[in-house]
């Protein structure tokens, strides 16, 4: 009968050790008993509370099972401060701090690396802040001075570029690089991104955003300096189709000029355009794109212009 009881108990004990589950403690500065505690999800403007709690002794705490990683927030508003922390939900033990300055959270996996390149870039942001707020104060600044603190600037700024494109390259396989990723995709090459896109796991492509990311890398493919153009038909004035291959190839370059009747710069630009053609024409093929919607308004717009 011990033997069987001992078995239960070890059964009982290794269920716990591999139970998932998480747990969230944390501290808010300046927090009051009986403030509220929320973990958000955020989806474009909207937030969702998914979960609360209020501070006592200014510490909180949440517990829950997690099947995998996902972005969340967790805020509060003290009488004070408005706090508002990304991190990522995962099992495990979370440790959230919320403070002026400077909040982190830290404990598993996920939020130990995202806190690291935070860390990083809280630092970054502090020492240009500082400058930014000395040449603002400091009214005996040389001219030299200034360019020197402007050229340290300039100097964070890449830095600041930098951690930002390392913790992308070393986490694209995990969801901190997947999350900085599609937060700065934009600030990348075309080469940068399609070289992290391709260390993104199978797993995650179900991500609305990422799926929308890879369509615009594709077209960006198709469209970047050296590709090949791409083919299309459209409709003269006069009702005639026309190709872009049929102007391409026959001896001269030739310039895809994308405009509408509604458009003031478009309008302003075709002057300065007719003067480019009538000089080198015998080098050069203009194809009008227009945009417009309204047959009449185009053909409006080319006869006033006077395009050829």
């Amino acid at each position: 009968m011990k033997k069987v009881f001992l078995f239960a108990s070890l059964l009982v004990a290794l269920a716990a050790c591999t139970d998932p589950s998480y747990k969230i403690t944390g501290t808010v500065e300046g927090g009051a008993d009986g403030d509220k505690v929320y973990i958000e999800s955020i989806t474009g403007m909207n937030a969702t509370v998914l979960d609360s709690t209020v501070l006592s002794g200014g510490k909180f705490s949440f517990k829950g099972r997690q099947d995998s990683t996902v972005l969340r927030y967790v805020s509060c508003t003290t009488k004070e401060e408005a706090f508002s922390a990304p991190f990522f939900l995962e099992n495990g033990k979370i440790k959230v701090s919320l403070r002026k300055g400077g909040d982190s959270v830290t404990g598993t996996p996920a939020n130990e690396i995202y806190q690291g390149i935070r860390s990083q870039i809280t630092e970054v942001l502090r020492q240009m802040n500082d400058i930014y707020e000395e040449m603002e104060k400091d009214s005996t600044l040389t001219a030299e001075q200034k360019d020197s603190k402007t050229a340290t600037i300039d100097s964070l700024e890449k830095r600041y570029s930098h951690v930002l494109k390392e913790g992308m390259r070393e986490n694209m396989d995990n969801p901190v690089g997947i999350y900085i990723f599609k937060l700065w995709y934009f600030d990348n090459s075309l080469e940068e991104n399609l070289e992290l896109f391709d260390k993104i796991p199978e797993k995650y492509m179900t991500d609305p955003l990422l799926v929308k990311i890879k369509g615009f890398l594709e077209r960006q493919k198709r469209t970047t300096v050296n590709a090949k153009y791409i083919d299309f038909t459209m409709t003269t004035p006069k009702g005639k189709k026309i190709s872009l291959s049929d102007k391409v190839g026959k001896g001269k370059y030739v310039l895809l000029d994308f405009w509408a009747s509604w458009c003031g710069p478009c309008r302003q630009s075709m002057p300065e355009l007719k003067k480019v053609y009538a000089q080198y024409k015998d080098r050069l093929e203009i194809v009008g794109v227009s945009l417009d919607h309204k047959e009449e308004a185009w053909k409006k717009a080319i006869s006033s212009l006077g395009l050829n």
